[in-house]
């Protein structure tokens, strides 16, 4: 499990050095290791070896410097983990100017479900406070412009944002631990489909009279999602989106 160096996050120092290198006006030379030049060798390690593969020394040992030159530039390891996952985000999607808001709900998160998907160490990154970094915070802004084009207001929109981000957040936390944890012998994962066949075995319909209900339907067709996302996921988004058209509808 991947811990912080510190119990107390510092919000001002995080700011710094997320967006070091970003502020209007800078001049002047820079210098040769940067802390995006870091972020990125750390991104490097951890989509080829993982989270647990990341470490200072690690990176240091991918850029040709030595570690205590990293600490002049990003002073821990929890600093390292946060800008390298602000990296990782990478830019957000362009959603265009449809100005169907449905769609461009579903491609923003049609794009964070494959960005989770292809970076899964992402999702294992602790989080000591909401995101601050440049590309996370552009992502929550592409995602508030059609949320408020759909007639909520700031406050709406935003908590809005936040649920949906932590819903696709969590459902690729769930893939991604139920592909690593239920495996078989020759290491191949278990289908959700016999995970379920092997529960429903159990299940007396006197006292789950609910979940019996719902596994007698998994043998029917799965609706398919033209947007390339798990069906759980993509219920959730469009009565999410129900529930968003029908609030601002009032």
């Amino acid at each position: 499990m991947t811990t912080r160096d510190s119990d107390e996050p510092d919000l001002q120092r995080s700011l710094t050095l997320l967006w070091a290198g970003r502020r209007r006006g800078r001049r002047g030379p820079r210098s040769q290791l940067s802390v995006e030049r870091i972020a990125q060798a750390a991104v490097k390690v951890a989509d080829a070896d993982g989270l647990e593969a990341l470490s200072m020394q690690r990176v240091a040992a991918e850029l040709g410097y030595s570690t205590m030159s990293l600490y002049n530039h990003v002073p821990s390891k929890d600093l390292l983990l946060e800008v390298a996952a602000d990296i990782g985000a990478g830019a957000p999607p362009d959603l265009g100017d449809t100005g169907d808001v449905r769609q461009a709900v579903r491609l923003w998160v049609a794009a964070l479900w494959a960005g989770f998907q292809s970076r899964p160490w992402m999702l294992r990154v602790p989080l000591d406070h909401a995101p601050v970094g440049p590309n996370q915070l552009a992502w929550l802004d592409r995602l508030l412009r059609p949320l408020m084009a759909a007639g909520l207001a700031g406050r709406e929109a935003r908590a809005a944002a936040l649920h949906l981000t932590a819903v696709v957040r969590g459902t690729a936390q769930i893939s991604m631990s139920v592909a690593h944890e239920h495996k078989r012998d020759d290491g191949i994962p278990h289908a959700n489909a016999g995970i379920t066949h092997l529960v429903a075995e159990f299940l007396d319909p006197e006292d789950y009279p609910a979940l019996t209900a719902v596994h007698a339907t998994e043998g029917e067709t799965e609706p398919v999602d033209s947007g390339a996302l798990p069906f759980e996921l993509s219920f959730g988004v469009d009565r999410f989106l129900d529930g968003i058209e029908g609030w601002a509808s009032r």
